[in-house]
């Protein structure tokens, strides 16, 4: 089932508010505006995707090296079993969203920032001494899709001490969202027509008594928030081109923000008809 969302855009606009709907697929959506020569935005389900209930991800080997004296390289190598890096997922033809054309993929989010995609499992990045860090990896669907399975994913906390060494901490029991897509940028028809929207809930469940995605889209005149009430990826259609955001936050079913770490998180996107992104 689809929900419409219509969002307050460019000039000409007529206000409207509509109040609360519940669609019944999990996804409530408030802050209702009429513009009357834009086409409405949205939010819909996003088709169901081939399952890879075996696949499996594990954090390998982490190799630490100083650099200088302020900063480390890591160098992690990950796990991946039953599911084949690389490929084309088979349905990926019929998406009509962003697809990769290096296949399948692990998403490296270290600290809630814009994903590393990496296609062999392997991946270094620099970080200061005495630094504190999350890092959240899955492995993805060509069309950059999260795969949702128990195993499918891990979360290291972990800090860099005065020494350049790494330390696993305490692993986090409070619940946490890490954006994943939109991301980076999107040039043409065929690519801005249709956004996956795809995050990755971690120690909760999303459902009507417990916990809620609320989202808040920016887009040229655009500001509008919609609230998500189940953990599943979704597609956005009729985003204005340019330089949208969303804001991810973690809430209570009563609306109320989740206090914690990685509870919001807010990205930046490019839409663009063609190049040069302007």
């Amino acid at each position: 089932m689809k929900a419409l969302i219509t969002l307050l855009t460019g000039a000409s606009l007529l206000m409207a508010s509509c109040g609360d709907e519940n669609t019944g697929d999990g996804a409530a959506i408030n802050d209702t505006a009429v513009a009357a020569d834009i086409p409405a935005v949205e939010l819909a389900d996003f088709s169901a995707s081939p399952e890879f209930p075996d696949a499996q991800l594990g954090i390998g080997e982490v190799k630490t090296t100083a650099l200088g004296t302020d900063s480390v390289k890591l160098e992690f190598t990950f796990n991946v079993k039953n599911y084949e890096l690389k490929n084309q997922t088979s349905d990926a033809d019929n998406k009509m969203c962003n697809n990769s054309d290096q296949g399948q993929h692990i998403h490296f989010i270290l600290d809630n920032k814009p994903y590393a995609a990496l296609y062999e499992p392997k991946h270094s990045v620099v970080l200061p001494k005495n630094s504190e860090h999350y890092l959240l990896v899955f492995l993805a669907r060509s069309y950059h899709e999260s795969i949702k399975t128990k195993g499918a994913s891990a979360l290291l906390h972990f800090k860099i001490d005065g020494n350049a060494k790494m330390q696993k901490l305490e692993a986090p029991t409070a619940p946490m969202v890490f954006y994943s897509r939109p991301k980076g940028d999107y040039i043409g028809k065929k690519n801005t027509d249709n956004l996956l929207l795809d995050f990755y809930v971690w120690n909760g469940q999303l459902n009507d008594s417990t916990l809620n995605i609320k989202a808040q889209l920016k887009a040229n005149s655009v500001d509008t928030t919609f609230v998500m009430k189940a953990w599943k990826p979704y597609m956005l259609k009729n985003v204005p081109l340019g330089k949208p955001s969303i804001t991810l936050t973690l809430t209570d079913k009563d609306g109320n923000k989740v206090e914690g770490m990685n509870t919001e998180v807010t990205r930046e996107f490019n839409l663009a008809a063609d190049e040069p992104i302007k």
